[in-house]
């Protein structure tokens, strides 16, 4: 299982910087506050100064204070946002789970895949090995729904090929040839998490994925 080391770097600049502008605006807005208050003491009673200017100038400070700490509470939302990522990845962790996709590893000479289709129609699949080699390509009656396809990992020349990870493609036509729309969707065992990533990274048959792709959980077995 990959886990990204805890850094403090950016999160520690973030707060340094954070801390170094709360500071600076905090003393701004005091600095501003005792000049337009001296100003207004020893003012000339006959003409007086004009605070419109002042009275704008202490608006604009009190829009940035807020504005600061919007800023705050979105980064707060956010690492929070990012735990909460990383925690549902790592519970995927060894769990058997179905996803969108075309990487199938072959075990024991058997490679599943499922199919996708909204109406009955003829499949050609065709299945490459890691080198994008095409290691066999067939037709394949599909029905409307989801169904399995299980390659022996028999190629069309008649060799056996051996366990590894394959990757299949379809295409579809229904009865009156017309091209028609198939999915391929496939089972595998969640080997790692990559929280370096964001969002986190999940492992499954050799292929990465995000966890929006997960369709389901089969097993957690």
């Amino acid at each position: 299982m990959t886990v990204a080391p805890t850094s403090n770097s950016a999160s520690g600049a973030s707060s340094v910087s954070t801390g170094v502008d709360n500071t600076m605006i905090a003393s701004n807005f005091t600095t501003f506050l005792t000049l337009l208050t001296t100003q207004l003491k020893n003012q000339n009673p006959l003409d007086p100064l004009d605070t419109n200017q002042f009275t704008q100038q202490l608006v604009q400070f009190a829009q940035v204070e807020q504005q600061m700490k919007s800023n705050d509470q979105l980064s707060t939302l956010v690492s929070l946002q990012t735990a909460t990522q990383s925690t549902a990845a790592l519970a995927y962790v060894g769990a058997t789970v179905a996803v969108d996709g075309s990487n199938a590893k072959m075990t024991n000479s058997q490679a599943t895949w499922n199919l996708n289709v909204t109406k009955p129609a003829t499949a050609t699949v065709t299945i490459t090995d890691s080198t994008g080699q095409t290691v066999y390509t067939g037709p394949v009656a599909v029905s409307p729904g989801n169904q399995q396809f299980v390659w022996s990992g028999l190629g069309n020349n008649g060799k056996q090929w051996p366990d590894g990870t394959y990757t299949l493609s379809a295409t579809a036509v229904d009865a009156n040839n017309q091209t028609t729309a198939i999915s391929t969707e496939v089972q595998g065992k969640v080997d790692s998490a990559d929280l370096t990533q964001s969002p986190p990274v999940l492992s499954i048959n050799g292929a990465d994925y995000t966890l929006d792709m997960i369709k389901r959980i089969v097993s957690t077995n």
